[in-house]
């Protein structure tokens, strides 16, 4: 007999040039591996019916079912063209009608009969009001054909992610074909882990996840598998965190009676506990001879820019320089002022090191005048700034540094991979590293997306921050209650506060003429199809209508550079009473008299960013109030997702929320990498244990064989899982 094909043979030579030709196109699989890797959706069960209740509308469903009832209808008064055959299908949930047309309703016709069960496969429509599937083509599951039964031989039915040129069955068949070539695969787990945790061997694992026999043979096979992804994943991360002690960096370590022990006396206050936890772990690991990789994550309003800036300071006492990337202008500018305000005179200094303590704080954007630009990057080439804020400006080859210790990047996810590392290259010695995130992230995602960086938390909020109370306010539902909204707004004025009302739109673009849509449609798909609420249309409407009278200003990304400076410091300074805004106040801005938020169109946002702009107020000693409103109806699924952001404040619980709703995605690429995810079967959010667990036993194999010389199955499932997109993205961190 031939030998059978190894993982990586080319699906071509398996199954030949016409099918694998479809599976790379409908479904992106290319080798006999790829497509084993194609895991079964769900099984159906052959006494079990599965559930026509809750079909998703225009997806690709493949359904197993009885036949109910067939009948043709003949118009048009011809012989055969003018036929349409209906055969409803049922499953005890629900029932769901076929249609087919002309020429094609014969076989259909002889094939289902009532009480006939099959699959069926086509995408999902509405006529009439009714979900139908239009020419679904089908796989008789019993009847008259003693083979069609054959075919199904198990007891479980594997459901793949199917498209409309490939229907479950085919792929099934494909699976057949190739499923013993599994016997020589190269295993990536090593063979004391498997025994010592008790999982199946990879061809087992492989051929139970596709063809079992019982409910455990799958539960066996999604355990063995998950570890293969959990372990594979956490391998290239702990390479990479190897190769990075590996690297030579400047230790920074403080100046007694320097600027750091200068500034923390000026303090107003003392810092919290875990203020003070993480900055010790941030000044342990300045002080080594390898870059900082330190994730900074915490909750909105916990004090991270203090954090960052304490950490700044004792690189500039060490001598060095440190950069603080912002993705945005606003941004930038909000951290200038706040970080200049917050040192005083200390960030007045001439010389670097002179006898004053002091040190320049420049900032750097794209749209800075020339003058104020040329001195600013003079600053930095001769080391008169010890600290620089800026854009991606900062990474233009123009900028040059004296000694650059410290990177801070603040809000990693905005940011791409060349960005960063284009800074990080711009160190005599690669600089320290630390990323902050107001973004809190669950345990799991932190040890998979972030897995090379150590990650610190900050979960404790100052004293004197203000509880945030939060309500949704439907105002298509109750429009009384959006009226109740602007006079709580009117109240928190009228009491020397400030409000701000978020919109997800500027207004100045180009509208289309998509506004009329038809009367026919649900609530929810009116609130979906008109367009988003505007800042500038807003602003007029609340100024010649429930806040006439106030003092009400715009801010938005396409203002010029200096007009928005110039809102942000009135409103700070109480010149303004309302700042009706898009979410460039997400994040950095700092208005303790601000005490309300009106978010406009609230289900447009998703859960982090609600939560984001949320932190916004409360940030004095008034209690803070954020109101959410929308248009959504109540069984909505956007509506559950507010009324979870109005019922929590805990933003590492908001996180989870937020990543069951959206599922992860990809890991490893996230979206800085347009490849298929390389999760099939381990979730972040459920698979905690599987995935801390990875981590500790990749750790271990990697500092005794940092090449993986003796693991050459786990070097080739390596280089399967980082293709050249991957490989670069880890490298860059």
């Amino acid at each position: 007999m031939e030998r059978v094909p190894a993982l990586d043979e080319p699906l071509k030579k398996s199954l030949g040039p016409a099918t694998a030709k479809v599976m790379a196109e409908a479904l992106d699989l290319h080798t006999v591996g790829d497509l084993l890797h194609h895991y079964p959706r769900r099984y159906a069960e052959r006494g079990e019916l599965t559930t026509l209740s809750d079909l998703p509308l225009d997806e690709h469903v493949t359904v197993v079912a009885q036949v109910a009832d067939a009948r043709v209808l003949t118009f048009n008064g011809s012989k055969g063209r003018g036929q349409r055959l209906e055969v409803t299908i049922t499953d005890g949930s629900g029932r769901l009608q076929l249609v087919f047309f002309g020429k094609g309703v014969h076989k259909p016709h002889k094939d289902l009969l009532p009480g006939t069960r099959a699959m069926f496969a086509g995408k999902v429509s509405l006529f009439n009001r009714r979900l139908q599937l239009a020419h679904p083509s089908y796989e008789l599951l019993r009847g008259d054909r003693e083979e069609a039964v054959d075919v199904w031989a198990g007891a479980l039915i594997p459901i793949y992610p199917a498209t409309t040129k490939l229907e479950s069955w085919k792929i099934a068949k494909a699976v057949d074909a190739v499923l013993p070539s599994v016997t020589d695969a190269a295993d990536p787990l090593p063979d004391a882990l498997r025994e010592g945790r008790g999982l199946a061997e990879l061809p087992d694992a492989l051929r139970m996840i596709h063809r079992p026999r019982t409910k455990a043979d799958i539960a066996a096979a999604r355990d063995r598998l998950k570890w293969d992804e959990a372990f594979v994943l956490q391998v290239a991360l702990a390479r990479r965190r190897h190769a990075d002690t590996q690297l030579p960096a400047v230790p920074r370590k403080p100046a007694p009676g320097g600027i750091l022990d200068a500034f923390d006396a000026k303090l107003p206050f003392t810092l919290t506990d875990g203020q003070n936890k993480v900055s010790a772990e941030i000044f342990d690991d300045l002080a080594t001879d390898h870059p900082m990789h330190r994730l900074l994550q915490g909750e909105v309003g916990s004090g991270k820019t203090l954090v960052a800036l304490r950490a700044m300071l004792a690189v500039v006492d060490s001598g060095g320089q440190a950069a603080m990337l912002a993705p945005t202008e606003v941004l930038a500018q909000q951290h200038h002022r706040s970080v200049t305000e917050m040192m005083g005179e200390l960030a007045e200094g001439g010389m670097l090191g002179g006898a004053d303590r002091a040190t320049k704080v420049v900032l750097l954007t794209g749209s800075m005048g020339a003058a104020a630009r040329r001195q600013a990057l003079l600053d930095l080439v001769t080391g008169e700034a010890g600290i620089v804020i800026g854009t991606h400006a900062l990474i233009e080859d123009k900028v040059k540094f004296h000694d650059l210790g410290l990177v801070v990047v603040d809000e990693q996810h905005r940011f791409g991979v060349e960005q960063r590392d284009a800074l990080r290259g711009k160190g005599k010695q690669p600089p320290h590293l630390l990323v902050m995130t107001a973004t809190p992230i669950p345990r799991t995602v932190a040890m998979t997306v972030f897995g090379d960086l150590e990650t610190s938390v900050l979960d404790q909020l100052p004293a004197g921050r203000s509880p945030i109370a939060s309500h949704v306010v439907p105002a298509a539902d109750k429009p009384h209650f959006l009226a109740r909204a602007w006079e709580r707004v009117r109240e928190e004025v009228g009491n020397g506060h400030q409000a701000y009302v978020v919109c997800p739109r500027i207004g100045d673009e180009e509208d289309g003429k998509k506004k009329a849509a038809s009367k026919a449609q649900s609530a929810e798909d009116e609130a979906e199809k008109r367009p988003p609420l505007a800042v500038l249309d807003v602003a007029e409407k609340l100024r010649t209508g429930p806040l006439a009278g106030l003092r009400i200003a715009v801010l938005h990304g396409r203002m010029h550079p200096d007009d928005k400076d110039d809102v942000m410091r009135r409103f700070a300074a109480g010149d303004l009473d309302v700042l009706v805004a898009t979410t460039v106040i997400e994040v950095g801005v700092n208005v303790p008299n601000a005490t309300a938020m009106v978010i406009m169109d609230a289900d447009r946002f998703g859960v982090s960013q609600l939560h984001q702009l949320r932190g916004r107020v409360g940030r004095g000693s008034a209690p803070g109030l954020c109101l959410l409103v929308t248009e959504m109806p109540e069984a909505s699924p956007a509506r559950q997702r507010l009324g979870a952001v109005a019922s929590t404040l805990d933003g590492f619980e908001l996180s989870r929320i937020d990543l069951e709703q959206r599922r992860e995605g990809d890991v490893l690429g996230q979206a800085q990498s347009g490849v298929r995810s390389s999760l099939r079967v381990l979730t972040v959010i459920d698979d905690e244990e599987v995935i801390a667990a990875a981590r500790e036993e990749a750790t271990a194999l990697v500092l005794a064989d940092p090449d993986l010389t003796a693991h050459p199955g786990l070097r080739t499932a390596l280089d399967a899982l980082l293709d050249k997109d991957r490989e670069e993205y880890l490298e860059k961190g």
